[in-house]
Protein backbone atom coordinates (compact mmCIF):
# COMPACT_ATOMS: atom_id res chain seq x y z
CA UNK A 1 0.00 0.00 0.00
CA UNK A 2 1.15 3.56 -0.68
CA UNK A 3 2.06 5.67 2.32
CA UNK A 4 1.57 4.86 6.00
CA UNK A 5 -1.50 3.48 7.68
CA UNK A 6 -3.32 6.38 9.33
CA UNK A 7 -5.68 5.68 12.20
CA UNK A 8 -7.50 7.94 14.64
CA UNK A 9 -8.56 6.90 18.13
CA UNK A 10 -11.88 8.58 18.63
CA UNK A 11 -14.93 8.80 20.84
CA UNK A 12 -16.73 12.08 21.51
CA UNK A 13 -17.50 10.86 25.06
CA UNK A 14 -14.81 11.90 27.53
CA UNK A 15 -13.36 9.70 30.23
CA UNK A 16 -13.23 6.49 28.21
CA UNK A 17 -9.45 6.13 28.32
CA UNK A 18 -9.00 7.25 24.72
CA UNK A 19 -5.45 8.50 25.23
CA UNK A 20 -4.51 5.36 27.17
CA UNK A 21 -5.67 3.19 24.28
CA UNK A 22 -3.94 5.36 21.67
CA UNK A 23 -0.58 5.31 23.46
CA UNK A 24 -0.66 1.59 24.15
CA UNK A 25 -1.70 0.66 20.60
CA UNK A 26 1.12 2.85 19.30
CA UNK A 27 3.50 1.12 21.74
CA UNK A 28 2.32 -2.30 20.57
CA UNK A 29 2.84 -1.34 16.92
CA UNK A 30 6.34 -0.23 17.81
CA UNK A 31 6.93 -3.55 19.57
CA UNK A 32 5.99 -5.25 16.30
CA UNK A 33 8.79 -3.38 14.56
CA UNK A 34 6.90 -0.46 13.06
CA UNK A 35 7.94 3.18 12.89
CA UNK A 36 5.08 5.11 14.48
CA UNK A 37 4.17 8.79 14.47
CA UNK A 38 1.80 9.76 17.29
CA UNK A 39 -0.18 12.98 16.82
CA UNK A 40 -1.77 14.57 19.89
CA UNK A 41 -4.66 16.52 18.39
CA UNK A 42 -6.36 17.09 21.75
CA UNK A 43 -5.95 20.68 23.05
CA UNK A 44 -5.89 19.27 26.59
CA UNK A 45 -2.54 17.66 25.80
CA UNK A 46 -3.07 14.52 27.89
CA UNK A 47 -1.07 12.31 25.53
CA UNK A 48 1.72 14.88 25.37
CA UNK A 49 1.92 14.79 29.17
CA UNK A 50 1.57 11.00 29.37
CA UNK A 51 4.47 10.58 26.93
CA UNK A 52 6.72 12.73 29.12
CA UNK A 53 6.71 15.75 26.80
CA UNK A 54 4.81 18.27 28.88
CA UNK A 55 7.41 20.99 28.32
CA UNK A 56 6.46 20.92 24.63
CA UNK A 57 2.89 21.87 25.57
CA UNK A 58 4.17 25.34 26.48
CA UNK A 59 6.47 25.74 23.47
CA UNK A 60 6.60 29.04 21.65
CA UNK A 61 5.33 29.13 18.03
CA UNK A 62 5.53 27.54 15.60
CA UNK A 63 3.45 24.71 17.06
CA UNK A 64 0.88 22.25 15.75
CA UNK A 65 -1.64 25.08 15.96
CA UNK A 66 0.35 27.14 13.45
CA UNK A 67 0.78 24.19 11.11
CA UNK A 68 -2.98 23.62 11.06
CA UNK A 69 -4.08 27.24 10.73
CA UNK A 70 -1.38 28.81 8.52
CA UNK A 71 -0.75 27.18 5.14
CA UNK A 72 2.70 28.79 4.93
CA UNK A 73 3.78 27.04 8.12
CA UNK A 74 2.75 23.46 7.30
CA UNK A 75 6.36 22.53 6.68
CA UNK A 76 7.24 23.48 10.25
CA UNK A 77 5.75 20.14 11.32
CA UNK A 78 9.19 18.60 10.66
CA UNK A 79 10.66 20.79 13.41
CA UNK A 80 7.85 20.05 15.87
CA UNK A 81 8.18 16.24 15.90
CA UNK A 82 9.70 15.05 19.20
CA UNK A 83 11.52 11.82 19.84
CA UNK A 84 10.33 9.18 22.31
CA UNK A 85 11.77 5.70 22.95
CA UNK A 86 8.75 4.04 21.34
CA UNK A 87 7.48 6.51 18.75
CA UNK A 88 7.87 9.98 17.32
CA UNK A 89 5.39 12.49 18.69
CA UNK A 90 3.69 15.61 17.38
CA UNK A 91 2.82 17.20 20.73
CA UNK A 92 -0.23 19.26 21.44
CA UNK A 93 0.22 22.82 22.64
CA UNK A 94 -1.67 25.31 24.74
CA UNK A 95 -2.36 27.32 21.57
CA UNK A 96 -4.46 24.40 20.29
CA UNK A 97 -7.30 25.64 22.52
CA UNK A 98 -7.87 28.30 19.83
CA UNK A 99 -7.80 25.83 16.92
CA UNK A 100 -11.56 25.14 16.70
CA UNK A 101 -12.63 28.73 15.86
CA UNK A 102 -9.60 29.28 13.63
CA UNK A 103 -10.38 26.19 11.56
CA UNK A 104 -14.00 27.29 11.20
CA UNK A 105 -12.72 30.27 9.22
CA UNK A 106 -10.30 28.25 7.08
CA UNK A 107 -10.90 27.24 3.51
CA UNK A 108 -11.08 23.42 3.33
CA UNK A 109 -11.33 23.47 7.13
CA UNK A 110 -11.56 19.70 7.54
CA UNK A 111 -8.53 18.93 5.38
CA UNK A 112 -5.76 20.80 7.18
CA UNK A 113 -4.32 17.89 9.19
CA UNK A 114 -4.18 15.77 6.04
CA UNK A 115 -2.18 18.50 4.30
CA UNK A 116 0.16 18.87 7.29
CA UNK A 117 0.81 15.13 7.62
CA UNK A 118 1.86 14.92 3.98
CA UNK A 119 5.02 16.79 4.99
CA UNK A 120 6.25 13.97 7.29
CA UNK A 121 4.15 10.84 6.91
CA UNK A 122 6.42 9.03 4.46
CA UNK A 123 8.91 8.35 7.27
CA UNK A 124 6.44 6.10 9.12
CA UNK A 125 4.53 2.84 8.87
CA UNK A 126 1.68 4.07 11.08
CA UNK A 127 0.32 7.48 12.04
CA UNK A 128 -1.86 7.34 15.17
CA UNK A 129 -3.99 10.41 15.91
CA UNK A 130 -5.38 10.95 19.40
CA UNK A 131 -8.61 12.95 19.02
CA UNK A 132 -10.24 15.46 21.36
CA UNK A 133 -13.37 14.20 23.16
CA UNK A 134 -15.84 16.28 21.18
CA UNK A 135 -17.34 16.48 17.71
CA UNK A 136 -15.83 19.53 16.02
CA UNK A 137 -13.29 20.73 13.49
CA UNK A 138 -10.36 18.89 15.05
CA UNK A 139 -12.30 15.62 15.06
CA UNK A 140 -13.26 16.25 11.42
CA UNK A 141 -9.60 16.78 10.57
CA UNK A 142 -8.60 13.54 12.26
CA UNK A 143 -11.34 11.53 10.54
CA UNK A 144 -10.64 13.04 7.11
CA UNK A 145 -6.86 12.62 7.39
CA UNK A 146 -6.98 8.99 8.54
CA UNK A 147 -10.33 7.65 7.25
CA UNK A 148 -9.83 4.82 9.74
CA UNK A 149 -11.10 4.89 13.31
CA UNK A 150 -10.41 2.78 16.39
CA UNK A 151 -13.12 3.35 19.00
CA UNK A 152 -12.42 3.16 22.73
CA UNK A 153 -15.47 2.65 24.93
CA UNK A 154 -16.45 1.83 28.48
CA UNK A 155 -18.56 -1.15 29.47
CA UNK A 156 -21.45 1.01 30.59
CA UNK A 157 -24.83 1.96 29.14
CA UNK A 158 -23.80 5.55 28.25
CA UNK A 159 -21.58 4.07 25.54
CA UNK A 160 -24.61 3.28 23.40
CA UNK A 161 -25.45 6.96 22.94
CA UNK A 162 -21.79 7.80 22.37
CA UNK A 163 -21.57 5.24 19.54
CA UNK A 164 -24.72 6.68 17.97
CA UNK A 165 -23.42 10.25 18.04
CA UNK A 166 -20.04 9.26 16.63
CA UNK A 167 -21.48 7.27 13.74
CA UNK A 168 -24.00 10.00 12.90
CA UNK A 169 -21.08 12.41 12.71
CA UNK A 170 -19.02 10.02 10.57
CA UNK A 171 -21.98 9.53 8.20
CA UNK A 172 -22.32 13.29 7.75
CA UNK A 173 -18.59 13.72 7.13
CA UNK A 174 -18.55 10.90 4.59
CA UNK A 175 -21.42 12.57 2.75
CA UNK A 176 -19.87 16.05 2.82
CA UNK A 177 -16.41 14.94 1.64
CA UNK A 178 -17.41 11.91 -0.44
CA UNK A 179 -15.08 9.63 1.51
CA UNK A 180 -15.37 6.24 3.21
CA UNK A 181 -14.35 6.11 6.89
CA UNK A 182 -13.80 2.58 8.20
CA UNK A 183 -14.22 1.51 11.83
CA UNK A 184 -11.33 -0.83 12.50
CA UNK A 185 -12.35 -2.12 15.90
CA UNK A 186 -13.66 -1.31 19.35
CA UNK A 187 -11.52 -1.43 22.49
CA UNK A 188 -13.66 -1.87 25.58
CA UNK A 189 -11.61 -0.27 28.33
CA UNK A 190 -11.31 -0.60 32.12
CA UNK A 191 -13.65 -3.58 32.39
CA UNK A 192 -14.55 -4.63 35.90
CA UNK A 193 -15.72 -8.20 35.38
CA UNK A 194 -17.33 -8.24 38.84
CA UNK A 195 -20.04 -5.86 37.67
CA UNK A 196 -23.08 -7.35 35.97
CA UNK A 197 -23.66 -4.20 33.89
CA UNK A 198 -20.12 -4.40 32.54
CA UNK A 199 -20.58 -8.00 31.41
CA UNK A 200 -23.94 -7.15 29.81
CA UNK A 201 -22.47 -4.14 27.98
CA UNK A 202 -19.58 -6.20 26.62
CA UNK A 203 -22.14 -8.67 25.26
CA UNK A 204 -24.10 -5.79 23.67
CA UNK A 205 -20.99 -4.33 22.02
CA UNK A 206 -20.01 -7.73 20.63
CA UNK A 207 -23.49 -8.12 19.14
CA UNK A 208 -23.65 -4.56 17.77
CA UNK A 209 -20.19 -4.74 16.16
CA UNK A 210 -20.22 -8.26 14.80
CA UNK A 211 -18.31 -7.21 11.67
CA UNK A 212 -15.33 -5.63 13.44
CA UNK A 213 -12.94 -6.95 16.10
CA UNK A 214 -13.62 -6.21 19.76
CA UNK A 215 -10.88 -6.18 22.37
CA UNK A 216 -11.32 -6.12 26.14
CA UNK A 217 -8.97 -4.26 28.46
CA UNK A 218 -9.43 -5.03 32.14
CA UNK A 219 -8.58 -2.73 35.01
CA UNK A 220 -4.88 -2.93 35.84
CA UNK A 221 -2.92 -0.52 38.06
CA UNK A 222 0.13 -0.83 35.81
CA UNK A 223 -1.73 0.82 32.92
CA UNK A 224 -1.84 4.13 34.82
CA UNK A 225 1.62 3.62 36.29
CA UNK A 226 3.01 3.29 32.76
CA UNK A 227 1.44 6.60 31.72
CA UNK A 228 2.83 8.26 34.84
CA UNK A 229 6.23 6.96 33.76
CA UNK A 230 5.81 8.41 30.25
CA UNK A 231 5.71 5.10 28.36
CA UNK A 232 3.31 2.43 27.15
CA UNK A 233 2.43 -0.61 29.24
CA UNK A 234 4.60 -2.78 26.99
CA UNK A 235 7.64 -0.70 27.90
CA UNK A 236 6.73 -0.37 31.58
CA UNK A 237 5.79 -3.97 32.38
CA UNK A 238 5.86 -6.39 29.45
CA UNK A 239 4.70 -9.16 31.79
CA UNK A 240 1.31 -7.55 32.45
CA UNK A 241 -1.46 -9.68 30.94
CA UNK A 242 -3.00 -6.70 29.14
CA UNK A 243 0.14 -6.32 27.02
CA UNK A 244 -1.00 -9.39 25.10
CA UNK A 245 -4.31 -7.69 24.28
CA UNK A 246 -2.63 -4.55 22.97
CA UNK A 247 -0.32 -6.73 20.88
CA UNK A 248 -3.41 -8.49 19.55
CA UNK A 249 -4.81 -5.11 18.48
CA UNK A 250 -1.57 -4.30 16.67
CA UNK A 251 -1.42 -7.72 15.00
CA UNK A 252 -5.01 -7.40 13.82
CA UNK A 253 -4.35 -3.93 12.41
CA UNK A 254 -1.35 -5.34 10.53
CA UNK A 255 -3.64 -8.03 9.14
CA UNK A 256 -6.35 -5.55 8.13
CA UNK A 257 -3.88 -3.28 6.36
CA UNK A 258 -1.81 -6.00 4.73
CA UNK A 259 1.27 -5.43 6.86
CA UNK A 260 1.29 -8.78 8.65
CA UNK A 261 3.70 -10.28 6.11
CA UNK A 262 6.31 -7.68 6.98
CA UNK A 263 6.30 -8.93 10.55
CA UNK A 264 6.10 -12.65 9.81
Amino acid sequence: MAGPVKLCVSNQKGGVGKTTIAINVAGALNARGHDVLFVDLDPQGNATENLGLMEAYDDEPPTLFDCLTDAEKRGEIENIVRGHPEMDVVPSNIDMTAAEPELTLARRSGEQLDLVLREVEDDYDYVIVDCPPNLGNLMDNALFATQNVLIPALAESTSKRAFELLFDHIDALEYDYEIDIRDRGVVVNRIDVRKKQAREMVDWINAAFEDVPIWEIRERADVQKALDAGVSLLEFNPDCDMCETFLDVAADLDEQFGLAEANA
